[in-house]
């Protein structure tokens, strides 16, 4: 497997879950997410920075219409003691989960059981917004430049989908959504094998997902699956 940093796994979500639009600000990568929630809307550090740095992001965040919000990422202790002096709090801790993707291809999925589409079929887009994925996420699956989408049967009914995209060697696992009747029954688990052998297909040796640390059933099927944490991030914003 291709050794994988932290930081080409932050660059991999970039591309596999790309905001609308990225630009730069001094040390600032800011994000227009139009939308679709936190990891495409916080502003990242890219550069060194200095405390008093952290206003012009503010500022600029305020003039596109956005509230202030920044990921922290890793060990950008100084950043995180920077926010917090300016009264931000953390929210969702997350961490960034890897295996290779021959651990998850040396198996087949059960016949019928998953399928690969892209576009999703509306069935697919309900489930997803069952789970508060909807149109504005959607939107952002539509920009990543090399993915699928994976549809899940199961007892002969629809039961989950998901999405995976790559960057390089980096297939990446976003939006997970098993219908609540179908749960505890391994369903999450073949979606995951789906998308690692499609991963394979595309030439990617690495299956990525991301969880928050509160999902613990996730984290234990991840970890069942042979996933081990590789990067952390959490996110910042202003408690006023």
């Amino acid at each position: 497997m291709t050794a994988t940093t932290s930081q080409r796994l932050f660059d991999a979500i970039d591309v596999t879950w790309p905001a609308a639009n990225r630009r730069m600000l001094g040390p600032w990568c800011l994000r227009d997410g139009r939308g679709g929630g936190k990891r495409v809307s916080a502003t990242t550090l890219a550069a060194d920075f200095a405390p008093e740095d952290v206003k012009d992001a503010e500022a600029a965040m305020i003039e596109s219409g956005q509230s202030p919000l920044f990921m922290v990422r890793n060990n950008e202790t100084a950043l995180d003691q920077a926010l917090e002096a300016r009264s931000y709090t953390v929210i969702d801790p997350t961490v960034v989960l890897t295996c290779p993707v021959t651990r998850l291809t040396d198996i087949a999925v059960p016949r019928l059981a998953t399928f690969e589409i892209w576009e999703p079929l509306a069935i697919m887009v309900e489930i997803w917004a069952k789970g508060g994925i909807e149109a504005e996420r959607l939107s952002v699956m539509y920009r990543a430049p090399t993915k699928t989408a994976i549809f899940a049967r199961w007892n002969q009914r629809p039961a989950g989908t998901g999405f995976v995209a790559t960057d390089g060697h980096v297939a990446m696992v976003h939006a997970v959504e098993v219908l609540e009747a179908q749960r505890r029954q391994g369903v999450a688990g073949w979606i995951m094998r789906a998308a690692a052998h499609w991963a394979a297909r595309q030439d990617a040796s690495v299956l990525a997902v991301l969880c928050t640390q509160a999902n613990t059933p996730a984290l234990a099927l991840y970890s069942a699956l042979g996933f081990r944490e590789t990067a952390t991030y959490h996110y910042r914003r202003k408690t006023d």
